[in-house]
Order: C-alpha cells, then structure tokens, then sequence
C-alpha cells in the first residue's frame, strides 16, 4: 500500500494556522478546529506506524482505514484551501475607486456568509473524522515493524557513487569479442548488444568499454533511449554527443538521419546505444549509422533477448561474482573491506556479521542494485547480528528464484519502508516524469514545495533549502541518482533507476497517488485524479474520460509528446502544481485565460511553451509561489503580477519587462533575469525591498550607482550575476559593496572592474563560495594565493588589467592552492602562469585568453623557456589559449605556441588542446 499520509502533515499546520490568523471565527468553529487539530494529529502517528510496515504485512482493514484517512485528509484539505481564499477576497488589478467601493460592500456582505459555509463544513468535517475514528477502534494495528534511527553521520559516508567492483573481467571479455571476435561484424566494424535484465549492471559495463575505446576513434557518443523515445530528440542528442548542435527546430527525423550519416560517413566511430525496448527501434536507429567507414564500433544494451538477437553478437551479463559482491557490500557499509594477508579475499571487518551477510548476498544473487540498496539500509542499522538478521528476515524469498524483478521489488520496498515519512511523498512524486527523465533539482524541489510537501520546521532555514536536504537525503539514500553539471562539478539535478521509478510507479498506482497516460501503458483513471502525468498525445480519448475526474487533480505535469492535448483547466479546481514545460502552446494562448480561475495553485511552469502573453487575471493567484515563463516571446509581464505576494521564484527572459511595484513581491527568493534599462531604472531601488532574495540575475544596459546602495539590504543572497556590455565597464561600481557571508555564486565580470581584490574576498568569510567570476584591474600574487585558499571554488573566471596598470610580475600557483577547482579561466594575464607540483589536483579545464607575449619576455624562464606547469595538473582535460604577440615576432610567438601544445601533447592524459596566435599585422583572428 501507499506509505505516504496523504495531506496530513500540510492540514494540521493549517488547522493551526486559522486559529491565530485573522479569520473571524465563530466560537464554535473554533472548538471543532481544535477537536480536528488534535483527532487528526493521532491519525497522523498511527499512520506512520503503519507506514514502516511492508505492505504484504499490513492487515485488508487496516489498509482500508489508511485509505479513507488519507482521502479525507485530501478533502478537508480542499476546503479548507478554499475558505482561506474566499476570506481573502478575490482583487483584480487597476480598480478605479468607485469599483472598488462596490468590491468592498460585496465583500463585507459575503464574510458572514463565508464564515457561516465553514462552520457547517467543519461540523461535516468533525462527523466524518468521528466516523472514521470508530471504525478505527474497531481495527487496531498492533505488532508493526518498528523503525530504527538513523544515524546521520553513517549517512554521510555513503554520498558518492559505489565504486565499481567486478566489473573489470567483464570489461575486458567485451573489448576482446570487440577487438578479436564474436561481435557481429561487417566489413569494417562490429556490433555487441549486452543484454540482461534492469539492475544488473548493464549500462556501467557499457560506459567503461566505451571510455577505454573511444579515444581510438575520431568521434564518439552514449546516448540512451529508453522505452518510449522521441526519436527526434534522439537523434538531435546523438549529433550534439557527436559535436554538432542543431538549433533548427524544423527539421524532421529524416533530415536528421542525414545529417548524421553524412557526419559519420567519413570517420571512424565509436557508439553506444544504452536501453533498446524493441526491434523496431533499433532498426531505426541502425538507418542512422553506416557500414562503409574506415571502422567503427557499436555497442547496445537491452533488457529484451530478442532485441539482442536481432542487432546481434548478443553478450548475456552476468552477476557478480561472491567475492565482488563482498567487495561491494562491505565497502558501502565499512568504507573498506580487509584482506587476508595471503589471501585475495575481502572478509568482513566484524566476524559476527560474516554469516548473516553472506545470506543476505545470497538473496541479492550477485545484483549490483540490490547489494547496493541493501548496503545503504544496514549501514542506517547498528552493527549487531539480531538487527541484521531483521532486516534479512524481512525481505521475503529474495532473488534465488531466476532474478525476477518481483523478488527485487522486495529489496527496493523494504528500503522504501525505511524512509521517514517526509521524503515518502517527495519519493513518489517521481512517478510524475517519464522514464531516464532527467530532472532539473530546482524544478523538482519547487513543485514539492508547491504541493505542500515541505513545511518549514528550522527556524532560519527556508523551504527550498529544506527541500534541497531532501533531495540530497535521497541520493544519500541510493533512491535517485546525481546528475552533476560541468561547470560546477556539482549535482544539479537527478535520475531515478529504472528498478526503482517501477516500485515507485507500483506504489504510486496502487493507492492513486499519481495516474501516468504513456504510449506504456497505464491509462487505468480512477474517479478521483489527485495528480496527472501526460507523456504522450496519443491518449485523447482517455483524456475526455478523465476530464470529469480532474476536479480533484493537484498536480499536473504535460510533457512536450503531448501538448496534442488540451487540457480541462476550467474543472480543475484545487490545482495546485501545473507543469507545461517545453510545451507548443503558441496555437493554444486561449487555453491559458482560464488560469485566472486557478486560485489554490502554487507552481505554474510555462518554460519555453512558446507563448506570447499571460492573461491579465494571473494576479487572482493569491497563492501562487512559482511563476517561470523564461524561454518565451513575452515583451512585458502583466501589470497584476505585482499582486502575487507569495510568490517566491520568478524566472523571466531578459527581454521580458516587468512591471512598476515589483517591491511588493516581498517574498521573492529568486528573481532570474530582470532586464533594467532607462525605461525602468526605477525598479533598482524597488530591489532593496526585496530582502528574501536568495538568487538574483540582473542585466543592465549600463552601470547605475544605485544598485550597490540595494545589493548592501539583501543580505541573504548567495547566487548574484550582473551581466551587461563587457565595453562600458564601470570602473570600482562595487567596491563599496560587502558580499554577504553565505554567497556562493558570483558573476559580474561583464558589468564592471573592482579596482583591487575586494577585502570581503576572503576564504575565511565566504565558506560557501563555489563559483567567482570578477574581474579585477590590478591583481599580485597575494590576491592570487587569496583565491587559492577557498576550500569549496570549483569555478573561476579572472580577468586583469595588469599590462595597462605597468605590472609585469610573473604568477605562481603553488602547491594545495585551488583543492576544488575545476574550471579556470585567466583572461589578459601577462605570460606566464606557472603550476606547481601539487596545485589544482582536482582541474579538468583551463582556458588562458589575451596573454601578451611581448611583455613576458622578461619574466620567461632562465633558457628562454615557457613551461608553466601543466603536467603538474593531474586531471586535466582540456587546455585552450589565445595569445596576443603584438609587438612580438611571428617567429617568437609561433615557439611559443609550439612550447605551449608540446607541454599539452607530453600531458599523461592527453587532453584536447586548442591554442591560437592573434595578431594584427599577420592575422585575421583578432579579439
């Protein structure tokens, strides 16, 4: 059954809310919200009991009173919602003063009327709550499972990905069916398809065949495609994999097909096509790669034997192994397994748990997911033999029997039913995207906050920061899987296992937390919708079946396949979270006029959905808290939109104008990119209201004095990027500006110079700092060995103005300088930077743009030398520098550059390397 206690947690908090707030409730109603507060608040303990219980556990009358709890929860919730929202009155934008003398008359006429409708919904509400706890009497729960704590700090060891154990003989054994025999081969390539079933490990022995091989290639891509691929967007993923960005959105499967073989037709490539649901796909796909090349390889992964069969040299994947099991238990839970000193063996640390953990191996059957999930739940356990042997108790028959995947739901579930109940809900919401759906953490975390899964319990701490510990929670608990980005290194974002998105989809099913219409199936509707996800257009017909049941719905979520469909807006009432992201809806603005009438949503997304305008009644959304209507053809936002007091994130395009009074909006935490130009330069100072802000992404047409003045009030922000034209700099525009302790991104290089290093840039104060793009007119060695000590910086930008300022002075990174950096970018240094043994252990890409070459003459080495290190820097990847030799000579500045692609070339990891010479008096490539 579902573990989650439907709008419980949200409803108490409520119930709450509307004895303190200004509601004129009667004394009556008063006294049954108390009663409600209170019976509702038992029901929610009890459910939570219940919630740490397996389902195949659970008595038929106990799961029957769950049920109806958390649907009336639903309910009472709805009303409530909605009385809040009539006592709150309906304001429309721009009332001349004799309308809005008549709106106050009516409203005055109303609240009786209101308050009186609330008091006979609350003596239904106490009668049914009533009802509900008899018959909850009459069925008591006893002998559940009782949870353990968790101990945070073992969860902290667990943060990063296994290491991947076993794989190695597997590995090899493909590359040498690849390199000798028994792949399909044509003329000049071979196919392997590696087959076997979800879990088993698949698509990591796919990427390390393909990260040993590729480079033996001239080019190379890994693109998924999951059970129901847009095969456009396939394709268009698998030119950019192979270094072509298509921007054209006109163009059909078949003109992409042709541009990719005429990529392909003339080199030898390497390609892996991870997750083929079918024979039809495939042989699509194979129309897009051609056999007469100089040579190629082409590797697939499926879970359908017959799928392998028929793209051929079919590799059957085997399960670990005894001993790489053991390695990959004891090293999730231990942090790492002991060996015998004679003996290649991992053996467990502790003896007492030898025998129960090799059963519990036994039932895992050598699955890497499931000795994955099974490890992350005995490190939450105390290292004691009765505890482990609970928990093997506890799984059932386990995967002995042929590895079905019903068996591994009992691994997954139990896990499952080791979650607390906060992340529960936020668990199950991720049945709302389609499958290897890659989910923006930002977006996620929103529509969370949206449907009231998150209620704020830290003082200090906001919603979406509470949020954030969610997430990560989840990854550290093996549930979802971290997508990092590569500016940053850091994870912005998550996948879910397909093991695991089908117990969720199971558990979400089956007590109606979330209807899912695929082209997959799934288009069972119950009466009652409470969240909808529409992946394809394909489901008309059910669609005009479920409209009638949509008044419920407060969630949904419409991906791009489906934007054939229209939606009902008009029925849905109590919505809450709507999500039309990159859908067409340029032939559909009329659609949109019924959003006035949303007034209980929270999250409306409207990314890249190509509209125009919105309709001046969005500012009826008293609630709302998530307006993004970025990537659009919007020119101005409607002048209600100031109304929407709670609203916490706003994302809009540069070209987008935002209304007069956005200082009203008070409860902004993000303001993502505000345009300001002489037209409204009136809104900076509007800025200084907004002391919520935590992200704010400005670009300006020209420097204003004004904007340190309000950047000084909003002291909680921590991502800050001022953008404008690189050549009307201003000149120290924030030197009389503090950063604020807690920043962690900062970008103004484009607007303006800070005349030295700032003082509050400081690794003692800013602890947080992740990202810092400035630049800075006169910089020396101390400001560079400042930088270096920030313990989290994983990108930087510097741009100087020293050759101007007469400073000649050659650099030195020094060894531990930079722990974290990943990306660096060094713009107009004068030449040379040098890297010593020791810093930046952990770069991959360096970018020198603008180093003059004349004026390095004399700070070169004592031969005349340029080596700057980089075979120092153990991980790079990447190098590009463009060097300025005005004044030098050619010949000079052509040894330097043969210096400098020597020192790239003779790197251990070879990384790509792209320098040029810019000059003048023989170049057309100028900066």
């Amino acid at each position: 059954m579902e573990i989650v206690v439907g709008a419980l947690p949200s409803l108490v908090h409520k119930l709450g809310e509307l004895l303190v707030g200004e509601y004129n409730l009667q004394k009556e109603v008063k006294g049954g919200i108390i009663f409600l507060q209170a019976e509702l608040e038992s029901m929610q303990g009890a459910l939570e009991k219940i919630s740490r219980t397996p389902a195949d556990k659970i008595d038929d009358q106990d799961k029957i009173w769950a049920r109806k709890v958390r649907e009336m929860s639903y309910d009472i919730e709805d009303n409530i919602d909605k009385y809040i929202v009539q006592c709150k009155g309906r304001k429309t934008v721009e009332q001349h003063s004799f309308k809005e003398a008549i709106d106050r008359t009516l409203k005055w006429f109303r609240q009786p009327k209101i308050r009186r409708k609330i008091a006979t919904e609350i003596r239904e509400i106490k009668s049914r709550v009533i009802e509900v706890h008899e018959r909850r009497e009459r069925y008591k729960i006893d002998d559940v499972v009782k949870p353990a704590a968790v101990d945070p700090r073992l969860l902290a060891q667990y943060k990063k990905a296994t290491e991947l154990v076993g794989i190695d003989e597997a590995r090899d054994e493909v590359i040498n069916i690849l390199v000798e025999g028994d792949g399909v081969s044509s003329q000049h390539g071979k196919v392997i398809s590696i087959v076997g079933f979800g879990g088993l490990g698949k698509t990591t022995l796919a990427k390390v065949v393909y990260e040993k091989i590729k480079g033996k290639f001239d080019c190379w891509a890994f693109v998924p495609v999951s059970q129901n691929p847009d095969m456009r967007e396939f394709f268009k993923r698998l030119l950019y994999e192979l270094g072509k960005n298509v921007n054209d959105q006109t163009l059909d499967e078949r003109q992409l097909i042709d541009q990719t073989r005429k990529l392909l037709q003339t080199k030898r490539y390497c390609i892996v096509i991870d997750d083929i649901w079918s024979v039809s796909i495939w042989d699509t796909i194979r129309c897009v790669l051609p056999d007469d090349v100089g040579g190629y390889i082409i590797i697939t992964t499926t879970r359908v034997l017959k799928v392998a069969e028929q793209v051929g040299g079919a590799y059957t994947m085997k399960p670990l192994c005894l001993e790489s099991s053991r390695k990959l238990l004891y090293g999730r839970i231990f942090g790492n397994g002991s060996k015998d000193n004679n003996e290649d063996i991992v053996k467990c640390p502790d003896d007492e748990l030898a025998e129960v953990s090799d059963r519990i191996l036994k039932k895992c059957a050598g699955v890497p997911l499931a000795i994955v999930t099974m490890a992350s739940l005995l490190a939450c356990k105390a290292r004691n033999k009765m505890e482990w042997y609970e928990v093997y108790n506890s799984v059932g028959t386990g995967l002995e029997n042929n590895l079905d995947v019903k068996n591994m739901r009992k691994i997954l579930s139990f896990s499952y039913y080791e979650l607390p109940c906060y992340l529960r809900a936020c668990l199950l919401y991720f049945s709302m995207f389609p499958e290897d759906y890659e989910i923006d953490k930002d977006r996620l975390i929103r529509m969370w906050i949206g449907e009231g899964f998150i209620q704020c319990e830290k003082a200090g701490k906001s919603l979406f920061e509470l949020g954030e510990s969610y997430f990560n929670e989840l990854i550290n608990r093996s549930m979802i899987q971290p997508i990092y980005d590569s500016l940053h290194d850091m994870i912005s974002g998550c996948r879910v296992h397909d093991m695991v998105l089908d117990l969720i989809r199971s558990l979400s099913s089956e007590e109606n937390f979330v209807t899912v219409l695929s082209n997959m199936g799934g288009t069972y509707l119950s009466n009652t919708i409470r969240r909808l996800s529409l992946q394809n257009g394909q489901e008309n017909l059910v669609m005009a079946q479920a409209t009638w049941s949509l008044q419920h719905a407060r969630s949904i979520v419409v991906f791009p396949a489906a934007t054939s469909l229209v939606l009902p807006l008009a029925c849905c009432r109590v919505l809450r979270v709507l999500d039309l992201k990159g859908c067409n809806l340029s032939q559909a603005n009329s659609s949109l006029k019924y959003l006035g009438n949303l007034h209980h949503l929270r999250y409306l997304g409207l990314y890249g959905t190509c509209i125009s305008q919105l309709p001046e009644e969005i500012g009826n959304l008293q609630l709302l808290q998530t307006l993004d209507v970025s990537n659009n053809k919007i020119s101005r936002l409607p002048s209600s939109v100031v109304l929407l007091r709670k609203l916490m994130y706003l994302w809009i395009d540069v070209s987008t104008t935002v209304p007069n009074g956005i200082g009203n909006l008070t409860c902004l935490e993000q303001l993502l990119r505000l345009h300001i130009d002489d037209s409204n330069r009136n809104i900076i100072e509007e800025l200084g209201q907004l002391t919520e802000l935590r992200q704010l992404s400005i670009d300006l047409d020209e420097w204003n004095d004004k904007l340190s003045e309000c950047l000084c009030k909003l002291q909680k922000i921590q991502v800050l990027y001022i953008t404008g034209n690189p050549d009307q700099r201003s000149i120290g525009g924030l030197n009389v500006w503090v950063a604020p302790r807690n920043l962690c991104r900062l970008s103004t290089i484009h607007i303006c110079w800070f005349s030295i290093l700032p003082a509050w840039v400081n690794p003692s104060l800013l602890l947080d700092l992740t990202s810092l793009f400035i630049a800075v007119r006169e910089l020396h060695q101390a400001d560079l060995e400042i930088l270096g000590r920030f313990p989290a910086l994983r990108f930087l930008s510097l741009e100087v103005d020293n050759k101007n300022l007469g400073i000649l002075a050659r650099f030195v990174v020094g060894a531990g300088a930079f722990p974290c950096l990943v990306n660096c970018f060094f713009c107009r240094f004068v030449w040379p930077v040098v890297f010593q043994q020791g810093a930046m252990p952990r770069l991959r890409e360096l970018i020198f743009f603008r180093f003059y070459l004349r004026e390095a003459r004399g700070i070169a080495c004592n031969d005349g030398s340029l080596d700057l290190g980089l075979g120092n820097l153990p991980s790079l990847q990447f190098v590009h520098a463009r060097l300025r030799c005005d004044g030098a000579g050619k010949e000079e500045a052509e040894q330097a550059k043969a210096a400098l692609t020597h020192e790239a070339e003779m790197h251990p990891n070879h990384p790509r390397h792209d320098i040029n010479i810019t000059d003048s008096s023989y170049s057309s490539d100028d900066d």
